[in-house]
């Protein structure tokens, strides 16, 4: 993410954003129950935008190894605040430019991070890129075109500095998953959030 702003913002917000979050842990944990069952003990999973690690810590257990990463510094200093195991590392990673290697992952994870990226699609090319043939990728985003939102709920949050570049539908999604060599396989909806959420379950094809 080229954004500089952008990035300013999550720097400032991390110590708050596991804070937060936790209001939502109700939500959260309804999208490890369609994750965990996909994984395995044998799998290297990489984790995009994890945040101060709310998903890395409830589904790194169901993995060999978990690395999560963000393009926040501070977000990761919040995520090694929580604790590093054997199983799983935080490292800071920008989801537009990776540095691993092609087909280095079983699994991909990007959650409600596709729709605050100014440039989606170059993250798209690079999780296509780093996952092995038939890798699965699990990308639960906010759809803020699905049911009524709060448009002050979302003109509050613009004031506050945060920025989303993308609203979607869940045919929207859907489609913009699939054109970057994606099968999806599930897309459940979530409510309780922000937005409802959609738990985007697809293969690399």
């Amino acid at each position: 993410m080229n954004d500089k702003s952008n990035k300013e913002f999550w720097d400032k917000f991390a110590k708050l954003y596991a804070l937060f979050m936790r209001k939502d842990q109700g939500v959260y944990n309804q999208v490890c129950r369609y994750i965990y069952p996909y994984l395995n003990r044998g799998m290297n999973v990489l984790e995009l935008a994890c945040g101060s690690g709310q998903l890395s810590f409830n589904l790194s257990k169901y993995a060999k190894n978990w690395i999560g990463t963000d393009f926040s510094e501070q977000m990761i200093l919040e995520a090694r605040k929580r604790g590093e195991y054997e199983n799983l590392t935080f490292e800071v990673a920008d989801a537009t430019s990776l540095n691993f290697v092609d087909g280095e992952f079983d699994c991909v994870v990007i959650a409600n991070a596709l729709h605050i990226m100014p440039k989606p699609d170059k993250a798209m090319r690079e999780i296509y890129r780093v996952l092995k043939p038939n890798g699965i990728l699990f990308a639960p985003t906010f759809l803020w075109k699905e049911g009524k939102q709060s448009k002050f709920k979302k003109w509050l949050m613009s004031v506050a500095g945060f920025k989303m570049y993308q609203e979607w539908n869940k045919k929207q999604f859907k489609d913009f998953i699939e054109k970057h060599g994606f099968s999806v396989v599930e897309m459940n909806l979530i409510h309780g959030g922000l937005a409802p959420i959609g738990v985007m379950i697809a293969y690399k094809k």
